[in-house]
């Protein structure tokens, strides 16, 4: 278990993402995928209101709703339940009224009464920043939410939130979530990393596995094809493939995943507290907690670091 920056909240050091819940996994095999990973000893689900929008027909809420189904009757206490606001409208999503109104269906859906971790989802460039920051700061004297995290924000937009909350004497955000992984290590090691440690963030990463390019299932030459060929296409180059060649290698030498090998070497940086990692069904959770538990050699980390040195690209989107 880790500790999520400077807060209480302990963490198993791998979050299970939930984006796939509602779109292309639906309530059996949500379920079967959340029993997988508590049953192996995980505990911290990530989850947003938009989360299920990308099917047609949905609404957004999906995924939370499906967490909310299989956490009835559970210990509530055990799991630390992260979920998100910004994306549902096109402005205006952290108002005052948007975030108190959103996170009230948040809890709906949830079945729960409070949140371990809200994050701004995104930035918002029609609402005052210090209206946001009293928002969710309200919601945590309330008792809703445990904790404030930042998501697709800038490091200036991550400091002008916290002098925001320290002009307001209110708590500051205690983690942020930036895209980051061994294809794409630009610009969070030049840009977030130095933020993070400056104000002991905790980091939990999204595309951890380069949209599905790290688990080696995607070769150089071939088309990409699926419900993630966007994602993978935008982190695919030759370079890239040169990196997931030598994980393939590398896990074969573990006999694990490549996954396995992409989440062991995030959790070599210090600053990464618990890489977001999705699954569409149980039998893909294994090969990520073991990310947890493989030791890379020294050899492995001076591969994959040469490998994907600056590799990366485009601010925070």
């Amino acid at each position: 278990m880790t500790t999520i920056g400077t807060s209480s909240l302990d963490v198993y050091p791998l979050c299970l993402g939930t984006n796939s819940f509602g779109w292309t996994a639906e309530l059996d095999a949500a379920r079967g995928v959340l029993d997988e990973y508590v049953g192996n000893g995980g505990n911290f689900i990530d989850t947003a209101d938009v989360y299920g929008r990308h099917k047609e027909g949905n609404v957004g809420g999906e995924s939370e709703t499906m967490i909310g189904a299989w956490m009835a009757g559970r210990n509530r206490e055990e799991l630390v339940v992260a979920t998100k606001v910004g994306f549902m409208n096109p402005a205006g999503e952290l108002s005052a009224t948007r975030v108190r109104d959103a996170l009230t269906g948040s809890l709906r859906n949830l079945g729960t009464d409070y949140v371990d971790l809200y994050y701004a989802h995104r930035f918002d460039e029609e609402t005052p920043i210090a209206e946001s920051v009293a928002a969710f700061a309200r919601e945590q004297q309330t008792g809703r939410i445990r904790e404030v995290g930042l998501s697709n924000m800038t490091p200036e937009q991550i400091r002008q939130w916290i002098e925001a909350a320290d002009e307001q004497g209110v708590p500051r955000p205690v983690a942020i979530q930036p895209p980051y992984n061994l294809v794409r290590r630009v610009p969070y090691e030049s840009t977030w990393q130095p933020v993070v440690e400056e104000f002991a963030l905790g980091v939990m990463t999204y595309w951890s596995l380069a949209g599905g390019l790290l688990t080696g299932k995607y070769r150089a030459g071939h088309a990409i094809e699926g419900d993630r060929a966007a994602t993978v296409g935008r982190h695919a180059n030759e370079r890239a493939f040169e990196v997931v060649e030598a994980v393939r290698d590398i896990a074969a030498d573990h006999n694990v995943d490549p996954a396995a090998v992409a989440i062991a070497w995030l959790l070599e940086n210090p600053t990464v507290t618990a890489p977001v990692a999705s699954a569409r069904n149980a039998q893909q959770v294994g090969p990520l907690m073991e990310g947890v538990t493989i030791q890379l050699t020294g050899e492995d980390m001076t591969t994959l670091n040469r490998l994907s040195d600056g590799l990366g690209g485009e601010e925070a989107e």
